[in-house]
């Protein structure tokens, strides 16, 4: 004799199941967003690290240059119209450099944002559903 589940427990089990994919997907949903949020912070900071190194470069560069200048200054005319040049645009390309720095160290935006957000959305949908 074979017996039967009610349609009550049945139902029950399929739901209960459904609501199992469900949380599954929602899951991979987010560690999927929070791997592209790492992802961009690494890039983020990658491009921070290289403004700056380029920044110290060109701010070094240019009090080299400077100094040269200060040194050869009893020199040609030319020599010193060259000098003083390459150190103003070395000088100040480093300004700009460090300007854009900064300003990207302020505009970044909060890490896991997007992440987040959704996260949000979906305790707000689910305050809205009860």
């Amino acid at each position: 004799m074979t017996e039967k589940t009610p349609t009550g427990r049945r139902g029950l089990f399929e739901s209960l199941t459904a609501l199992t994919a469900t949380l599954v997907a929602v899951a991979h949903t987010r560690l999927d967003m929070l791997s592209t949020d790492l992802e961009e912070d690494r890039e983020h900071l990658l491009s921070l690290l290289l403004l700056s190194l380029t920044a110290l470069f060109c701010l070094g560069v240019g009090v080299v240059l400077a100094i040269i200048l200060l040194v050869v200054a009893c020199g040609d005319a030319y020599r010193l119209q060259v000098l003083g040049s390459l150190a103003g645009v070395f000088l100040i390309v480093s300004f700009a450099m460090w300007r854009f720095t900064v300003h990207k160290v302020k505009t970044k935006p909060k890490l896991f944002s997007a992440s987040l957000s959704e996260l949000y959305k979906d305790h707000q949908q689910l305050d809205t559903d009860s």
